[in-house]
């Protein structure tokens, strides 16, 4: 019973909606990187390299027999997974420098409007008293 009202307090409790959409949302993303990398990318720079398509790049080690399948060192599927994780990694350290950024900046707001108002200057507290002197001249 224990292990139970443990998830519950986990599910509950615990920031775990924002972790599931979190992980959708990252899943989402990877996919849109994969074919950003994979049909955008790499073929231009394949085109560059030669017309050589990254994908089908590989050293078999075995040639495919009957039903069997070649072994290959799919080393093209690698070099688009690298890449594919640089676009990523980029763009995550994009997204936490702004946030940095943003909340560096918004704590120093609150840092500025938690001060208290400075002191009066001796001119500006002659002023008062000035103007308190003349009020009650008046009255």
């Amino acid at each position: 019973m224990k292990l139970l009202d443990e998830f519950k307090e986990f599910a509950l409790k615990s920031d775990f909606v924002g972790m599931a959409t979190a992980f959708v949302m990252g899943a989402a993303v990877g996919t849109v990187v994969k074919s950003l990398v994979n049909d955008v990318i790499m073929p231009p720079i394949g085109l560059v390299l030669g017309g050589t398509d990254f994908s089908k790049l590989a050293i078999e080690l075995k040639q495919a027999a009957g039903e069997t399948p070649a072994v290959a060192i799919k080393y093209g599927a690698f070099i688009n997974a690298l890449v594919s994780f640089a676009v990523i990694a980029f763009a995550i350290f994009l997204i936490v420098r702004t946030y940095n950024k943003a909340k560096a900046r918004f704590e120093e707001e609150e840092k500025e409007a938690a001060k208290p108002p400075p002191e009066p200057t001796r001119t500006e507290v002659l002023l008062e008293e000035i103007r308190d002197a003349l009020r009650t001249e008046r009255a």
